[in-house]
């Protein structure tokens, strides 16, 4: 465990010329030269699809919004504590499942995050024996410029630190929304732009961003292709897989479309054809991750109306058959 002293150096949101703790105390700006650097590195990248050695192989978890409704989002340390479901608790169930990871939102941290909770956090799964598979922010990168799109660049570095504290690989990111009244080629430069930017600071933290077909514009799954085929290549950046997000006439051709490009996949236990509602297939979904040749993380992401602590351990061992056959 680090010291006080560990824990007081430790800095999070960089300013463009403010010196970072650590070896050499680079600023950011010279971090972001060595990541451009990096991108030269003759490694696989989501541009041309993700080139792994070996047989799939899938790791699984649990994503700690599938307790939505239980946390409290971004509370004081008091309205944590008396809520129903908290991260400490959240990662002691994740282990009296077996599983062999947790996703740890960021909505679910304290509005104010500090060292100690990062630490503590780490602490308490590694002591489990589990991973933090990632976290997973909210971010809008379609935004024009400006203060509102500044502050979303600036979140989504200060959790690339925060990750990389706690050892978290990958951090789930949006792309966003069409602001209303624009065109929605400009917005998708800009957030090519602002995933290009991101990027090269997660490269310097050794975090992987994987963009998450979320609506906006990544809804149509070919749309999605040209953005991700678009940003600078670079192994820190990939695709987060969310099996039930896409709403089109045929979502499996859409996730088959993806797949090899993916970095982290997250489950869901319904899918959205034409915007309807129908119940996942789990042998199809992970079939198709096999097919890609995934090896990574399979997070379920549970968000139906069910009790979680009822309909969670099913759909669970559901994956795992999925996975095992």
């Amino acid at each position: 465990m680090n010291t006080d002293t560990d824990r007081e150096n430790m800095e999070f949101s960089i300013a463009d010329d403010q010196p970072t703790t650590g070896v050499g105390r680079l600023s950011r700006r010279s971090l972001l030269k060595i990541a451009a650097a990096a991108l030269v590195t003759p490694v696989a990248h989501a541009a041309e699809s993700i080139t792994r050695n070996g047989r799939p192989h899938m790791k699984l978890g649990l994503a700690g919004y599938s307790f939505n409704r239980m946390m409290a989002r971004r509370g004081t340390p008091e309205e944590i504590a008396k809520a129903e479901m908290n991260l400490e608790k959240f990662i002691d169930y994740c282990a009296t499942l077996d599983l062999d990871a947790c996703e740890l939102t960021a909505y679910y941290f304290p509005k104010t995050v500090t060292p100690d909770d990062l630490l503590r956090v780490k602490e308490h799964t590694f002591r489990l024996g589990l991973d933090i598979s990632g976290t997973a922010i909210g971010n809008n990168f379609c935004l024009p410029e400006g203060e509102a799109r500044d502050g979303q660049l600036a979140e989504t570095r200060e959790w690339i630190d925060y990750a990389a504290v706690m050892g978290a690989p990958h951090i789930r990111i949006f792309a966003g929304s069409t602001p209303k009244g624009d065109k929605e080629s400009d917005a998708i430069d800009r957030c090519i732009e602002s995933i290009n930017e991101s990027v090269a600071y997660a490269a310097t933290k050794g975090v992987v961003l994987g963009l998450e077909n979320h609506g906006g514009v990544t809804a149509n799954p070919d749309t999605m292709l040209d953005i991700i085929k678009a940003v600078d290549p670079s192994p820190w950046f990939g695709v987060n897989f969310d099996s039930g997000n896409f709403q089109t006439a045929d979502p499996y051709a859409g996730l088959e479309k993806i797949a090899p490009y993916t970095v982290n996949a997250q489950i869901k236990v319904m899918m959205r054809p034409n915007g309807g509602r129908e119940p996942a297939d789990f042998d199809r979904i992970i079939g198709i991750l096999k097919d890609a040749g995934y090896r990574g993380y399979v997070v379920l992401e549970y968000e139906e109306s069910d009790d979680p602590f009822k309909a969670i351990p099913h759909h669970i061992d559901a994956i795992r058959n999925s996975i095992e056959k």
